[in-house]
């Protein structure tokens, strides 16, 4: 009985290559590149300070797609307290963007800071960026729900965290394809609302898949909900540099889910949602 709970157990685990959504840089580059190989982590989108990212631009083994991470709270990356750009400006000028974009050295926004920074992600001063991404396709992933404390913040507003308040950007900028880092959690409300009535928008799972920050019962609740609302093709798996087996495993073992299921999570629908084979 043990051997046939064990191969049934097996069978319903997702085995093949993962798309990373949610990724940063790392000290140890080489270190963090080996874990990627190991995991099958064959594409990752990336964000960083700016001139960490030239590393990642060049890997062969991983396909990275490059953000432009802001705004930076008095110019530095939270938590890690680097310069988002040599300059230390807090958002970056639109005119060197759209020459970096032109360039291809910009893949997407994000990830977009505006609740470290204490600001809504539909306040006007967002505005040309969001235009701007709009004009190139890029997609925007903006940082939701809640975040830990030592973030080098010192405006840092967890109200500014609910999905809910993308509303005004999505009706003021129809072509714009935003995906909710960090799913919203723990504001599920918004999040379902957003995703209902809005089918450009993703969402990726980072932090809410991981056992060292979210209970296991609350992720299988909060991703439940999300599943049993007819979401299960706009979820993307993101690790946000934490235990990638920890990680993994967590949306392995979740048992409402059938292993198709988990490809959508861990690999289609980022290959959809950034239009990359």
């Amino acid at each position: 009985m043990l051997l046939f709970l064990t191969s049934c157990e097996d069978k319903n685990k997702y085995k093949g290559d993962i798309f990373d959504t949610h990724l940063h840089a790392a000290q140890d580059i080489n270190k963090q590149f080996a874990g990627l190989e190991k995991h099958k982590i064959v594409r990752g989108a990336v964000s960083s300070s700016w001139d960490n990212q030239e590393a990642y631009r060049t890997s062969t083994k991983t396909g990275f797609l490059i953000g432009l991470m802001f705004p930076c709270p008095n110019g530095i990356v939270p938590y890690s307290g680097q310069k988002c750009f040599s300059d230390g400006r807090e958002f970056p000028d639109i005119a060197w963007i759209r020459q970096q974009i032109i360039d291809k050295k910009i893949d997407f926004f994000g990830e977009l800071l505006n609740e470290y920074y204490g600001i809504s992600p539909s306040d006007s001063i967002m505005f040309p960026y969001y235009e701007l991404a709009q004009e190139f396709k890029l997609p925007v992933g903006i940082h939701t729900g809640l975040a830990g404390p030592n973030n080098l913040c010192p405006n840092y507003n967890p109200l500014m965290g609910d999905p809910a308040l993308m509303k005004d950007i999505l009706i003021r900028f129809p072509g714009l394809k935003v995906w909710i880092m960090h799913a919203g959690a723990p504001y599920l409300k918004g999040t379902l609302e957003i995703l209902r009535d809005y089918p450009q928008v993703y969402a990726d799972i980072s932090v809410l898949a991981n056992p060292d920050i979210f209970k296991k019962p609350d992720f299988n609740a909060y991703m439940k909900s999300l599943i049993d609302s007819g979401f299960e093709d706009r979820l993307m798996f993101g690790s946000d540099n934490g235990d990638l087996d920890k990680i993994i495993n967590s949306v392995n073992e979740l048992d409402f889910l059938t292993v198709e299921q988990k490809e959508k999570i861990f690999f289609k629908n980022a290959e959809t949602f950034f239009g990359v084979n």
